[in-house]
């Protein structure tokens, strides 16, 4: 079943928003007016971070339980933060991939009750194209623009041509560099989530008393790759065993040294291949997203690199750039303004979905496909 509307009618969007992909459960409400400004009414976010801490990850079935326990009652807040009701909404909308499974199915089969109960039309969303859009939301940015993706489930350099329109130029072939820095921090016995932690050490640490290799360095294409990083902190670890508190802070300050460099090797490619091909941008942007977007030596990177090639570095809210439901519901308002059909009630979720539909598989991605 498909609602049939593809057509604004009135001068604002306002749409209920669910994310569920992995081990936060969200709700929000936004509206988007005619001029493609918006207002976040509501975003209310519960995090599963000290039910999965003690595993060291993410478990799967604890985050889909977890989702199911908290969500109808955090449909409700957002709604009453936001003063609206059901019938104030103009479509309902909900992660739908890529992500955990059972996660998805949580958030996407309430969707669908929801907007086969009110009869508002359904936007299965893709998570990646919530991250991509949100500074269009906070920062009224125009296309063309350049997105970097840093999480633990992606990384990613992609151009934002405009509404469902993606190329992406870069990927990781092995792991994302949130999962290499969890990883990292595991070796190193610190806690999860392993991104602060690594962070927090390497601020008292030496970042030029190890020498990490910087993936794929020199390259032509803006990929990634983090496996080798990771497995020569476990090789340096393993040689300076026992290791004291402060040569853990110098690896994670060597550690973090190599991603930095790695960040900005793979960027200059982005930067030039962009500038090229579109000469007469007057207002060039980088847009930075995900977890790993907090990391402070990071974003110190980013915005020398970009500064060096021209661009501005766009940054959104950390609370914007972790994964929200107000980024699902913006990314289904700019869809609706752009006239795209809204989706059938037996849309199926997909745990990998490219945002770049003509992405092909790289290499070290395995059997199930590119990593997305």
């Amino acid at each position: 079943m498909t609602h049939p509307e593809t057509t604004i009618l009135g001068p604002e969007i306002t749409i209920l928003g669910i994310e569920t992909s992995c081990d936060e459960t969200a709700a929000s409400v936004i509206v988007r007016r005619a001029d493609g400004s918006g207002d976040i009414l509501s975003n209310v976010v519960f995090s599963q971070l000290d039910e999965h801490a003690a595993y060291g990850g993410v478990v799967p079935e604890i985050a889909a339980r977890a989702h199911v326990s908290v969500l109808d009652s955090l449909v409700d807040a957002a709604l009453s933060d936001a003063g609206k009701t059901l019938d104030d909404m103009d479509a309902i909308a909900a992660t739908s991939g890529p992500g955990l499974i059972g996660g998805l199915m949580v958030g996407l089969m309430t969707a669908k009750a929801l907007a086969q109960v009110t009869g508002k039309p359904l936007y299965a969303v893709n998570h990646l194209e919530g991250h991509a859009l949100t500074a269009r939301l906070t920062d009224n940015l125009d296309f063309p623009y350049l997105l970097l993706l840093v999480s633990g489930g992606h990384t990613q350099i992609v151009l934002v041509k405009g509404v469902d329109d993606y190329e992406r130029w870069g990927t990781t072939i092995d792991d994302a560099l949130g999962e290499a820095f969890d990883k990292t921090a595991k070796l190193l016995g610190l806690p999860y989530p392993g991104g602060p932690v690594v962070e927090k050490a390497a601020s008292s640490g030496d970042p030029k008393r190890f020498r990490l290799p910087v993936p794929l360095k020199g390259t032509p294409d803006p990929d990634f790759s983090f496996s080798g990083l990771k497995t020569a902190v476990r090789q340096l670890a393993e040689a300076q065993a026992p290791v004291s508190d402060q040569t853990i802070a110098d690896i994670c300050a060597s550690f973090q040294r190599a991603v930095c460099l790695s960040l900005a090797d793979r960027l200059d490619i982005a930067f030039l291949r962009f500038s090229a091909r579109f000469p007469g941008t007057a207002d060039k942007a980088l847009v930075i997203a995900g977890g790993v977007a907090a990391n402070k030596a990071l974003r110190g990177t980013l915005s020398e690199g970009a500064e060096k090639h021209g661009f501005r570095l766009v940054a959104p809210p950390m609370e914007l750039c972790t994964d929200n439901a107000a980024m699902i519901a913006w990314a289904a308002a700019e869809r609706r303004a752009a006239g795209i059909n809204s989706d059938p009630l037996d849309t199926a979720p997909r745990s990998r979905w490219p945002l770049d539909k003509s992405a092909d598989a790289v290499v070290g991605s395995g059997k199930r496909g590119a990593k997305v």
